[in-house]
């Protein structure tokens, strides 16, 4: 269904009286296409999420003070159920090493709860969104056929907190609670899920890749050290200060779960690290066709063009 959508960014475009969910479903087939993609309202509304998420959690810690919002406290207890579900189906015996099958009996659960869990976090007025904003939940786990993840779930996974900001669930003032608690426990799970599954990384970048598996948390981690008193990225390869300070900062945190450091401590500064990142995130992860293909449009991320 196409919609006009004339709706400031903030608002929630529930104001039009006849708008109407819809399930997404995948628009980009063809390379061609993918400049249907950075035309769309979908695209600037995912870049406009993340990069106001970005500037939210500059100079900031971890561990620093933020407002958490019972839709934040239900969002974490969402990613705790998932954590669980994990729990409570252990990796099958196997004659390959990677792609545990289990994997796929833990997803079909999700596939089936997706929607009540969804329906939960949302405000009673807006649970017609669940449908549609559930598909972004199921698709930011990993792909249960190939038993592999990568940075086109993550994106998933930022989709579907990007819709939860569409239809009023999450604030404004939700912003450092978004990256510190409920993106920060979606990284535990998902590390979880990797290891416990040993999935497979979605389109590996190997040498070019940061890691094969997240790319967001470098961005907004990047963003936390700008303008750090002492922290410069030339610290960052000294396993002391790794240690000492992975609890306030994400950045670290990846760094200590990959322990491959790529040489980022060559770089002046940390506004700089940040943006040549944002810059890598739209080259290497939403402008590469193999990502894109799998993203799903619907009435809050749309294909339609973006107004000007």
């Amino acid at each position: 269904v196409a919609q006009s959508r004339s709706t400031p960014e903030d608002e929630a475009p529930e104001e039009g009286a006849s708008f109407t969910f819809m399930v997404p479903k995948k628009e980009i087939s063809m390379v061609p296409d993918m400049g249907k993609w950075k035309r769309s309202q979908a695209y600037a509304d995912y870049i406009g999420f993340i990069l106001t998420l970005n500037e939210g959690v500059k100079g900031k810690k971890l561990t620093c003070e933020y407002k958490v919002s019972e839709t934040v406290e239900k969002l974490v207890d969402l990613l705790g159920t998932l954590d669980r579900w994990i729990n409570e189906t252990p990796p099958v015996d196997q004659p390959s090493r990677f792609g545990n099958k289990a994997y796929r009996t833990w997803f079909a659960k999700l596939d089936q709860e997706a929607e009540a869990l969804v329906s939960v976090v949302l405000p009673a007025d807006k649970r017609a969104a669940a449908p549609e904003i559930a598909v972004y939940l199921k698709e930011s786990v990993g792909n249960s056929t190939r038993i592999d993840y990568g940075t086109g779930h993550e994106a998933a996974f930022a989709a579907f907190l990007c819709c939860l900001c569409k239809v009023g669930a999450l604030r404004v003032d939700d912003q450092l609670a978004i990256v510190f608690k409920v993106f920060n426990r979606y990284l535990e799970v998902m590390r979880k899920l990797q290891k416990t599954y040993r999935m497979e990384p979605a389109g590996s970048q190997g040498v070019w890749g940061l890691d094969d598996f997240q790319f967001l948390p470098f961005i907004w981690g990047s963003s936390q050290f700008i303008d750090h008193p002492t922290l410069e990225p030339r610290h960052f390869v000294d396993e002391r200060v790794v240690n000492e300070h992975h609890q306030d900062y994400m950045f670290l945190d990846c760094i200590k779960f990959i322990n491959e450091l790529w040489n980022i401590s060559a770089v002046p500064s940390w506004s700089k690290v940040n943006q040549g990142l944002i810059r890598m995130y739209k080259a290497e992860c939403l402008e590469k066709f193999p990502v894109i293909q799998h993203f799903k449009f619907g009435s809050l991320l749309s294909i339609q063009p973006a107004k000007p």
